[in-house]
Formats: C-alpha cells, sequence, structure tokens
C-alpha cells in the first residue's frame, strides 16, 4: 500500500490572512485554488499565492501516479519569531490530525526553510522539498521595486522607517528639556541589550496578556501599577535633580536618583504581579501563574539589594547594616523558591498531567507523559521513537491543554 502523502505550502508571515482575510490552515485542492487566486489577485507579486498554486500542481501530479494525497496552506503570523513558528506548530497539529497522513511534501519559497523543516520534521517524514523560484529580469529597476514593495510590509516597515524616528523623536525630546544627548543614547542602549539576550519577545508576550480591558478585574490593577511606576520616575528624577545641587559626587547622585526609584517601585510590581495572577487564574493557568509570581519575588529581592547598596553609598546606613540586611534578603529569596518549588509540585498534581502531550517552546512536539513524580521533581515523556525521557519538573513553563517545557 503507498503511502499517505500531505503536499504542505506555508506563509510563514500570513499574508494570506492580511491580504484576503482567509485564515489558516486551508484544506483542500478547491480551498486552496480559491485562496491562492484571492491572494494573487490582490497583489500579483506575492510569492506565496505561486506556492500555493505549486502546491496544487504537485497534488494532481502526485494523484495521477496514483497517491493518496492531500494538500493544505499552513499561515503563520505578521510578527515572525516565535508567534509565527507557534500559530504554524498548533495549524501543523490540525492538518495532521485530519489527514492522518504517512509523509508529507514540503513546497516553499527558499526563504523560510530553516525555520520550517525542524518544527516539520518532529511532526512527519518529509519526503520531499519543492522549492519555488520566481522567474524575474536581473535588472536594477526590478531590485528596486522588490523593495518598494517589501517596505509596504508592516514587519520590514516598522525597521526601515520605525527605529530610525524613535531615535530621532528622543534627541528632539532631550534636547528640547536641556538634557543633553546622554538620556536618548542610554535608552537605545538599554533596548540594545534587552534585544542582545533575547527578553524583547518575553517583554512583548507580557504585554500582550495584559489584558487592558474594563471588563477584566485586572484592569484595574494593571493601570495602577502604571500610575506607581510613572511617580516612581518622577520621585527618582526629583532625587537625582535635588542631589545635583547638593553634591558633586556622580555616585552619590545616582544613588539618590536609584532610591527615590525603588521606593515607589515595589508598589507597581505588586499591582501588576496581582493583575497577572488574577488573568491567569481566570485562564485556568495557575502553574504559569506560580512561576510569574515566584519571577517577581526573585525580582523584588534584587530591588531591595539594589536599595540598600544606594542607601549606604549615600551614608544613610552602615557597613555591617549592609551585609545583615542583605543576608536577611537573600535568605528571604531563598525562602520564595522553596515556597515556589512546593505550590509547583501541588499544582502539578491537581493537573492530571499523564498522557498529555508535551511541546517546547517553539512548539514543537516532543512526546506524551506517561508518568509524574513530583516527590522526585521529574516527568517521564515517551517519544515518537519510543524511548521514555525523564525532564526535571523545573524546566515546564506552562500547563494547559498541552504542557510546555524549555
Amino acid at each position: 500500500m503507498q503511502e499517505r502523502v500531505l503536499v504542505l505550502a506555508v506563509d510563514i508571515d500570513n499574508d494570506l490572512y492580511r491580504k484576503t482575510r482567509v485564515t489558516g490552515p486551508v484544506l483542500g485542492r478547491e480551498e486552496n485554488l480559491k485562496a491562492a487566486a484571492a491572494l494573487a489577485l490582490k497583489d500579483p507579486q506575492d510569492t506565496d499565492a505561486n506556492t500555493m498554486f505549486e502546491a496544487v500542481r504537485k497534488y494532481d501530479e502526485l494523484k495521477r501516479q496514483g497517491y493518496g494525497v492531500r494538500v493544505a496552506t499552513l499561515t503563520g503570523a505578521e510578527r515572525e519569531g516565535y508567534v509565527a513558528d507557534a500559530e504554524l506548530s498548533r495549524q501543523m497539529e490540525i492538518v495532521i490530525d485530519r489527514f492522518k497522513v504517512d509523509a508529507c511534501v514540503l513546497v516553499t519559497d527558499g526563504a523560510s526553510d530553516s525555520r520550517i523543516l525542524p518544527l516539520l520534521k518532529n511532526r512527519i517524514k518529509v519526503n520531499s522539498v519543492d522549492i519555488v523560484r520566481m522567474k524575474q529580469a536581473e535588472q536594477l529597476e526590478n531590485t528596486y521595486f522588490a523593495i518598494l514593495e517589501k517596505l509596504k510590509e508592516p514587519h520590514y516597515a516598522r525597521i526601515v522607517f520605525g527605529v530610525p524616528a524613535v531615535i530621532m523623536l528622543l534627541f528632539a525630546i532631550s534636547y528640547y528639556l536641556n538634557y543633553g544627548w546622554q538620556p536618548p543614547v542610554a535608552l537605545i542602549g538599554l533596548y540594545l541589550v534587552i534585544k542582545g539576550v533575547g527578553l524583547e519577545d518575553r517583554i512583548s508576550y507580557s504585554f500582550r496578556g495584559l489584558g487592558f480591558s474594563i471588563e477584566r478585574l485586572s484592569f484595574i490593577f494593571y493601570v495602577g501599577s502604571i500610575l506607581f511606576f510613572v511617580i516612581a520616575l518622577v520621585v527618582a528624577y526629583g532625587s537625582y535633580a535635588y542631589a545635583a545641587k547638593t553634591s558633586s559626587d556622580a555616585v552619590s547622585i545616582v544613588s539618590y536618583a536609584i532610591e527615590g526609584f525603588i521606593l515607589i517601585l515595589p508598589i507597581s510590581l505588586a499591582l501588576y504581579v496581582a493583575g497577572r495572577i488574577i488573568d491567569l487564574e481566570a485562564r485556568r493557568l495557575r502553574y504559569k501563574a506560580i512561576r510569574e509570581g515566584s519571577y517577581i519575588g526573585y525580582g523584588v529581592m534584587g530591588i531591595v539589594l539594589l536599595y540598600l547598596t544606594a542607601a549606604w553609598f549615600i551614608g544613610q546606613i552602615y557597613f555591617w547594616e549592609l551585609l545583615l540586611y542583605s543576608i536577611i534578603t537573600i535568605v528571604a529569596g531563598y525562602g520564595i523558591s522553596l515556597f515556589s518549588a512546593h505550590l509547583r509540585r501541588m499544582a502539578i498534581k491537581g493537573a492530571r498531567m499523564k498522557g498529555k502531550v508535551v511541546i517546547n517552546d517553539i512548539g514543537a512536539y516532543i512526546g506524551r507523559i506517561v508518568k509524574v513524580l513530583p516527590g522526585n521533581g521529574i516527568i517521564a515523556i515517551r517519544t515518537n521513537y519510543g524511548t521514555v525521557v525523564n525532564y526535571d519538573i523545573d524546566r515546564i513553563t506552562n500547563i494547559a491543554d498541552r504542557v510546555t517545557v524549555k
């Protein structure tokens, strides 16, 4: 009996939805033809339409050869990266579960093979990769028009126009307020650090999950958190301005500014944590709420240590007091760690995790849970190859319909 083959086209940046409002996955020959035609009519230069047409052509070719064949198109997300990969992984699960195929043929324009293939190979055997290459003239003006078309897409427009615009605005505001060039450079440096260490996606994900809706109780806590954060900035600037007038020591001036900021910041953090936990509890994501609560606890401990250091620099406490309070803070942080671990184990006991699918942070399939041992701090996962792998409970990042591990 011949293999059941899936011909799979991929639109990783979801041009299909943005331009035609057709959502993925697109299943079947007729639906793919309709979607590809609609996309080609909206934007004849979009390579995703040609990829979908090629997938249908490949489907017809394999069907004539006697294969049991299916065709589908997956769509990612406008914001490429983790969000697009997670959406592709979700749609892959739907298609594979629907069609029950043995292998697939990936049809792509060649620009996103390295992103798609690892996600696909964890779920199904990939027999072939069909790359669609557009026939284009090599004149310079064609390159010019191609660049113009790319700049119309929001993802590239934000990089090419948005980033320079923000930098110019920062320098203009700083010049108007007589702050000099240092504050804009500091903000740009902070952004580059966040970007460089990979925190940008986590921060944007946190803000997307804030749930700014007056219909939610958490809305009050988030608004209060923002207000107190602004107050903390104002107090910090006031402390900085006062110290600059009364002292010429740069370390003391910075220490006063840090102290003023940190005095109010814990209130902002506490309100944020309360709103976040309310949101996660409402979505029945208790395990994630526990993890985020513990992270904020560690953050508060770090803030306390920073405050103590600033207070010692400006002579408000003695060195022995700095040591004593630092030890107490570290012990409290260790207590938070133990208490968080206990809560996570309790959440795992009540989650009925046995038999659930396990995926990693980018949505790649790992296996199913066959045994949970909270006392030993491990979960046993059976992969598609029949092997059982033990994972530490601390690697779990979320428990819902599926379990996510890092």
